[in-house]
């Protein structure tokens, strides 16, 4: 699962659709900056894999790290929302992806999530292969939830193989909607019966038939609803262009659709699960455990149940080779079952229409890492997708929780499955640091963290032991071989990351310091307002006096061991230790709502920096005693410090804010008298998301680092 906390919000009334035109060079920046993330190599979730039908185009779709498409020249992906502002984070979660299918570089993506800028929701529509886009907000009507259970179902958008004006959408609160005017405006189809379902999916699969067409448009469609059991019907159709729908007959009740496939000779595939997954909830209630493959035939409504022999797993992807309508790939989801050295899914082929199916995997399985290090030993797993590729229809494509793997020969006795992420970063990056001298080290969602000795390869080590999410990282500022990481565990090492020995703790993840010296460690427990200090890194503990914050991030100042802050959002006070963690007292107190953040400038003692959001960025060189508000600042949603510039005696000022009315990311070389933008509208990558930071590099000066919700990392070059 990926590590995002979700707040879900309900759906707002209806209202029109407002288009608004995104409008990327605005405002360029004032010093010229290259803009790449930090290589790491996949990390995340991808959805889906999208081939057009009309050219050999491909296109991905993610949960948090937004949408993508393959350049096969150069064997990366291209990333294409790296646009998204800060108040459109949620643009990162795209739900689903059409493709015109008429022409390929007529593209459109159903994006948003729930628990980012109130659940904003939006149509982008590109006529350019995603190189510009049109923003059309859809937040009044529906909500998207790119990162909710059932985002791998699908598609739920789709192009009428018609019309290339006329769309179909299904939504997971407020049923089906059509467009008649290439996504500008959409209005309800009414004639379906659902609207929405217990498990919050909705409707999540929708097809239009392409030998339909009548009139102009697709007469057919199909439309699957994430519904088991008693809850009610499952799958329907339409015969008339939606004016009317009726249940499907014959539809396993016990399952839900998770995905489907035209053959192009009258049949439709579908792929079923006991869950919408691509994992089981929470709850329990869809366990994401069993499943099947059934093939409708159109004609007469005959229901085969095509299964491979002895397999009762989940299902989600098929596809049907274009160039032979018996050729069929399916994937299992949620499987974890041997796979190589590790378990993960299953992939079938079937080459007479799925009357009898072969195990990709059992046959022979190999996995070329296409030179990303760290997969290595790891599976494909909750794979969504399984697709042909459309110019050789021996490769297929396959979707994973960790990224997209391909083969080029899906009949060969031993597939070799290349792990095809390069571009396609989508780690959630919780920490970081700069180690002056030494690497940059990474913390992350799901994927542990790196020590990048170089930022632009892919072949970092990743920490080992693995523990999954780190949380909290600190490197003493004063003795950076002392280094400790937290997560479900707690790790410490003297020698800069390189080695880690685990340690005890109190609770688990949330954040970590370490005092100038390492001589003191501090451990704030996820939702604990205790936090617990120890002098032999972690060997033993006590609770430290005074601080009774929730989730507390505690700031070690960098040249006096004895001093510590922390700055608490919720009421605003600024609490300082001057006894080495031990004890906390409050010394001043700020406004409410900053993001807690802090940064202390190195080397320098007592000179704390503070971002205030709306209330912009304050700057303390007394300890917190005194405060000055830094002038042209009037939002402030992260700040970090970088390497000094030559003959500047003050380290780099980096941050991620409003200067000028201009929201974005700014440098100043002169302790924040005056600011220079350095990313351009084209690169916001909605802000700093989860990890809300921004970090200079304290080797090289001007190169600066900054989380995002979900695209990893990305790195600024002078």
């Amino acid at each position: 699962m990926k590590f995002v906390d979700s707040l879900l919000q309900r759906a707002a009334p209806y209202a029109a659709a407002a288009i608004v035109a995104a409008t990327l060079g605005a405002h360029a920046p004032a010093s010229a900056y290259t803009w790449d993330p930090v290589a790491m190599g996949g990390g995340g979730f991808v959805s889906a894999v999208i081939p057009a039908k009309s050219q050999a185009v491909v296109y991905a779709r993610t949960d948090v790290g937004g949408a993508f498409r393959w350049d096969s020249a150069n064997s990366r992906w291209i990333p294409l929302l790296d646009w998204v502002a800060d108040d459109q984070t949620g643009y990162l979660g795209v739900e689903s992806l059409a493709v015109d299918p008429k022409n390929a570089a007529n593209l459109y993506l159903y994006v948003g999530i729930d628990y980012f800028n109130g659940g904003k929701s939006a149509i982008l529509r590109s006529t350019d292969y995603g190189a510009s886009w049109t923003t059309i907000d859809v937040t009044s009507q529906f909500k998207a939830h790119g990162n909710g259970m059932g985002r791998q179902n699908g598609e739920r958008l789709v192009v009428d193989p018609g019309s290339s004006n006329v769309l179909y959408l299904g939504t997971r609160r407020n049923g089906l909607f059509k467009s008649t005017n290439s996504g500008s405006s959409w209005s309800q189809v009414t004639s379906l019966p659902v609207s929405s379902t217990p498990n919050d999916n909705g409707v999540s699969v929708v097809m239009a038939d392409p030998s339909s067409v009548s009139g102009g448009v697709a007469q057919r469609l199909f439309v699957g609803v994430s519904h088991y059991g008693s809850v009610g019907a499952n799958f329907y159709r339409s015969d008339n262009g939606g004016a009317s729908f009726s249940a499907v007959s014959g539809a396993p009740s016990g399952l839900m659709p998770q995905r489907a496939a035209f053959d192009g000779a009258g049949n439709l595939y579908v792929t079923y699960a006991n869950g919408a997954g691509p994992h089981g909830n929470q709850s329990g209630s869809e366990p994401m455990d069993t499943g099947q493959i059934w093939k409708y035939t159109i004609a007469n409504g005959a229901w085969t149940n095509v299964t491979p022999a002895g397999v009762t797993r989940a299902f989600s992807g098929i596809s049907v080779d274009p160039n032979n309508n018996q050729r069929l790939v399916a994937s299992t989801v949620n499987q974890w079952a041997p796979q190589g050295s590790a378990n993960g899914d299953h992939v079938y082929i079937s080459t007479n229409g799925g009357a009898s199916w072969t195990d990709v995997i059992n046959r022979g399985y190999a996995m070329d890492t296409g030179g990303i290090s760290w997969i290595a030993g790891n599976s494909i797993h909750w794979t969504g997708t399984a697709s042909f590729d459309p110019s050789n229809s021996k490769s297929v494509w396959i979707t994973s929780g960790n990224g997209v793997f391909k083969t080029s020969d899906i009949d060969a006795a031993t597939t070799t499955w290349t792990f095809v992420t390069k571009g396609l970063e989508e780690t959630v990056p919780l920490n970081i640091a700069s180690i002056p001298g030494g690497p940059l080290l990474t913390a992350l969602g799901d994927v542990d963290g790196f020590r990048h000795y170089n930022t632009l390869t892919y072949t970092n080590p990743m920490y080992s032991p693995t523990m999954g999410t780190t949380t909290g990282l600190a490197v003493a500022p004063g003795n950076v071989n002392t280094v400790v990481r937290t997560g479900s565990k707690m790790y410490t090492s003297t020698n800069g990351g390189v080695n880690w020995s685990q340690t005890t703790m109190n609770g688990v993840k949330g954040q970590v310091a370490l005092s100038a010296s390492g001589s003191a460690l501090l451990h704030s427990p996820e939702n604990s307002t205790t936090t617990y200090r120890s002098t032999n890194l972690g060997a033993g503990w006590s609770a430290v006096g005074g601080l009774s914050v929730n989730n507390a991030r505690p700031v070690a100042d960098p040249s006096n061991a004895n001093k510590f802050y922390v700055y608490n959002p919720s009421d605003g006070s600024f609490m300082i230790s001057t006894d080495a963690g031990a004890s906390f007292w409050k010394f001043n107190t700020l406004a409410t709502g900053g993001s807690d953040v802090i940064r202390a400038a190195p080397g320098v003692e007592g000179d704390v920096w503070v971002p205030l959001y709306g209330n912009g960025l304050v700057r303390t060189t007394s300890s917190g005693w005194q405060f000055n508000s830094i002038a042209n600042v009037t939002y402030c949603a992260a700040v970090g410090f970088g390497k000094a510039a030559s003959g500047a005696t003050y380290p780099t000022v980096f941050i991620w804010g409003t200067v000028g009315g201009v929201r974005g990311l700014f440098r100043s070389t002169d302790a924040g008298a005056s600011w220079t933008r350095i990313n351009d509208n084209a690169h916001q990558y909605g802000g700093p998301g989860n990890g809300r930071f921004v970090v200079g590099d304290m080797n090289t000066f001007g190169v600066v680092y900054m989380s995002t919700a979900g695209r990893g990392v990305v790195m600024g070059r002078p």
